[in-house]
């Protein structure tokens, strides 16, 4: 039976199709079973503490197996990104960086804390996962 991963993927709302495209890609994996944990769009946090808002994506990431973190520069210039990542790696949450599609430069916020970073292919992304999720 396959394993089911528990995935946050950290990203930047400012590029919401990176989030949409990543899921879709691990989605349409065969013979890979994908929860996601992170809080999206269409399931939004209702609060605009950022103390509430904090708990709950802690809860969510301390409940993953991996945590997918998009790289795009703009994640350097990002301080939730930045929490987000330094929560994962400061619970012992592997963190894979993931090249959005295209881009060459990445982010050293997510790079300094990265198991692995890896481009934007299905194939790449999935072994990374398998490799590392807890």
């Amino acid at each position: 039976m396959a394993k089911d991963y528990k995935i946050f993927i950290s990203h930047s709302w400012k590029y919401p199709d990176d989030l949409k495209n990543l899921r879709n890609l691990l989605n349409q994996r065969g013979y890979f079973n994908v929860e996601f944990q992170e809080a999206s769009q269409e399931e939004p946090i209702n609060s605009a503490n950022a103390a509430y808002i904090k708990q709950v994506l802690k809860s969510k990431i301390l409940n993953s197996d991996v945590v997918l973190a998009i790289s795009g520069i703009y994640a350097s210039y990002s301080d939730w990104i930045e929490w987000e990542v330094l929560t994962s790696y400061n619970n012992s949450i592997p963190i894979i960086g993931v090249a959005p599609w295209g881009q060459e430069r990445i982010s050293k916020t997510v790079t300094d804390y990265s198991v692995v970073d890896v481009r934007w292919n299905t194939e790449s992304i999935v072994k990374a996962i398998r490799t590392h999720a807890k």
